[in-house]
């Protein structure tokens, strides 16, 4: 066994012997296999990634985004790669690793908005707030959202307008999606007079939203007395709808439930208010004497022999 075991060392130390051999200047064979290994581990990482994207966003981002992404990945997984190889063939990597420190300070001031769109439009791929077609809130800006980009996401306002919105803002704001959820609710405060009876109104208003096809069973509407405000009784009404409907029924509804209220007798008032005078301050208004009487002067109409020009005693002129 011993001399066995004696063969073995030393067919293991020959070639390690011979790995050893330099080949190209302080390079080995053994380095040589090193970086042949790292460089092949590199490109079926590189292979796995592609394919790994393409399959997790294949249908969330447009084809250009998507390549882009691909090749960023790319290039940084080539870079730990070569980063990787070049110690084993013999590289003095601290010049590099300084050059490399003040290129890369320099490149990250000049694209510090860049880099940080980009990593925002990673994040957002990611996390999915919104989705292509969705009206969304971002900060005072509500649109829908046309197109999600890497750098930047584009939405289409109300009025028709299109808006760039760097990923970078997108991903810092707080986003209100509104219609992620598949119902929404809107409220109408609708005031009534004090003569009329709110039992009758609010029957009238519920009887109204059951004829509604979009206005949702469950959650149930409500309708109720809210408010006695100054001029109106306030009488809330809260309806649920499918997102993609509630904005025509909003719109819709409400002109509907003010002719039916009109249509029984129900109106809607204007503000008003009373004024109450007490009797002290009726008296003293009968104690006000009315204005003196206005003395009215007879026209006079001057003789055939009055001289033009020539003034009379009495007479006043403008100059």
């Amino acid at each position: 066994m011993s001399a066995i075991d004696d063969g073995v060392e030393s067919n293991g130390s020959s070639i390690f012997d011979l790995l050893s051999i330099p080949v190209l200047g302080d390079i080995t064979l053994l380095d040589i296999l090193w970086v042949a290994i790292i460089a092949i581990a590199g490109v079926i990482i590189v292979r796995i990634v592609r394919i790994w994207l393409k399959r997790s966003f294949g249908e969330k981002v447009a084809k250009p985004d998507l390549d882009l992404m691909i090749t960023l990945v790319s290039y940084f997984v080539y870079i730990v790669v070569i980063l990787s190889i070049l110690p084993y063939l013999h590289f003095d990597l601290s010049g590099l690793f300084v050059a490399g420190g003040i290129i890369a300070v320099a490149v990250a001031f000049a694209t510090q908005n860049i880099v940080s769109n980009l990593v925002s439009g990673i994040f957002l791929l990611f996390e999915r707030p919104i989705k292509i077609g969705d009206n969304v809130s971002i900060g005072s800006l509500t649109a829908t959202v046309q197109k999600i980009q890497i750098m930047s996401t584009i939405v289409r306002t109300y009025d028709g307008m299109y808006v760039r919105v760097p990923n970078s803002k997108l991903f810092t704001s707080d986003i209100t999606n509104l219609v992620i959820h598949p119902a929404r609710r809107f409220d109408y405060t609708i005031g009534i007079r004090y003569q009329d009876d709110a039992k009758k109104a609010i029957s009238i208003i519920k009887s109204m939203i059951e004829k509604e096809p979009y206005a949702l069973k469950s959650p149930a509407p409500s309708v109720y007395v809210d408010k006695l405000d100054d001029s109106s009784v306030n009488i809330v009404v809260k309806i649920w709808s499918p997102s993609l409907y509630w904005w025509g029924l909003r719109t819709e509804l409400l002109w509907k439930i003010k002719v039916e209220l009109e249509k029984n007798d129900i109106q809607i008032p204007f503000p008003q208010q009373e004024v109450w005078f007490n009797n002290i301050l009726k008296t003293d208004m009968k104690a006000v004497k009315g204005p003196p009487p206005i003395k009215e002067i007879p026209f006079q109409d001057e003789g055939s022999d009055t001289k033009v020009g020539k003034p009379k005693p009495g007479d006043t002129h403008d100059w």
